[in-house]
């Protein structure tokens, strides 16, 4: 799979209103969700209780929202090589929605689209559409604007 890849503000403007890329697939494990509860302190059981979610309608335990959304940086490196970046700093989130939960063991992939470019005094203000697909579902896990600053060198 060939990366999105520029290496300036001028370049990086001839994207805007295209899709950028896609990434390939990652697996949601219990062990992610379970890891992910203990940093965050989000020990609610539809995450972390593989028998009692079994029950519910999911029939199984689902992802947190958050972790579905703190992927966005590693799919986002998979599908680009942005160079000459002194700096990349998250800069917002906008119209963040999740849509479907995703349930252990399910493969998630980002798809990137650039909205916007602007052009902060040398520093490209980006805003991203993104959208993340669940294998084998119609339904998104999530969609967001996603801000972007990069400075580059």
């Amino acid at each position: 799979m060939s990366k999105f890849s520029v290496g300036s503000i001028a370049e990086f403007e001839k994207y805007v209103g295209q899709e950028l890329g896609v990434s390939g697939y990652l697996k949601i494990t219990q062990e992610q969700i379970n890891k992910f509860a203990e940093a965050t302190l989000d020990h609610q059981w539809i995450h972390t209780d593989p028998e009692r979610a079994a029950t519910s309608q999911f029939k199984g335990t689902i992802a947190h929202g958050y972790l579905t959304l703190s992927l966005v940086p590693y799919l986002w490196e998979e599908i680009s090589d942005i160079k000459n970046v002194k700096m990349l700093v998250n800069y917002g989130i906008e119209k963040l929605k999740f849509n479907q939960a995703v349930v252990v063991n399910s493969e998630v992939r980002l798809r990137v689209k650039l909205l916007a470019l602007t052009n902060l005094r040398g520093i490209a203000k980006t805003e991203m559409e993104v959208t993340l697909e669940i294998k084998d579902n119609p339904k998104l896990a999530f969609s967001a604007t996603i801000v972007f600053l990069y400075h580059f060198g």
